[in-house]
């Protein structure tokens, strides 16, 4: 099953990126997930591996992902290891300057298990798209907070300044 959100953030990409490849905020704006922790290779980037868990019904779902792709302020891409079959994708675009389009992509499956396998795909899929929609409004709560921040730091530094 595959499953795609999307939102537009009003920051500029490699601020949306810090908070995306930090693997300590991943629990406090990835809706439904309940473990996300280093569990092998750097901290970020390219090979680093995390136990996450997402609370599925009932259920805590997940397993070992590795980052297989990490391309700077545009796109981090993992897979599982061990645990659900599953691929993740965070695509960030800035189509005007300031503005960031932020994609969320999961696909995930039961490998061999047939009928109920499919069945439990189905079953999970409006559960999963809340959460990678919550996220995604988390994420853009988040970044647009900092970005405000930021702002008012530097137009305090401007008036000392003067």
């Amino acid at each position: 099953m595959r499953v795609t959100v999307d939102t537009e953030v009003a920051a500029p990409a490699q601020a949306v990126w810090e908070v995306v490849t930090d693997p300590a905020r991943y629990l406090h704006i990835m809706d439904g997930v309940t473990r996300w922790e280093l569990a092998g290779g750097p901290e970020r980037g390219l090979g680093a591996r995390y136990r996450m868990l997402m609370r599925v019904g009932s259920a805590e779902v997940g397993g070992l992902v590795e980052v297989v792709e990490f391309h700077e302020a545009r796109e981090l891409a993992w897979h599982s290891v061990t645990g659900i079959d599953q691929r993740g994708r965070w695509r960030l675009r800035e189509p005007t300057p300031g503005r960031t389009r932020v994609e969320l992509r999961l696909t995930y499956g039961v490998a061999g298990a047939g009928v109920f396998g499919w069945l439990a795909e189905r079953v999970a899929e409006p559960i999963v798209r809340g959460h990678l929609r919550r996220s995604l409004a988390q994420l853009k709560r988040q970044v647009e907070h900092d970005e405000l921040r930021r702002a008012a730091a530097q137009r305090r530094g401007a008036r000392r300044s003067a």
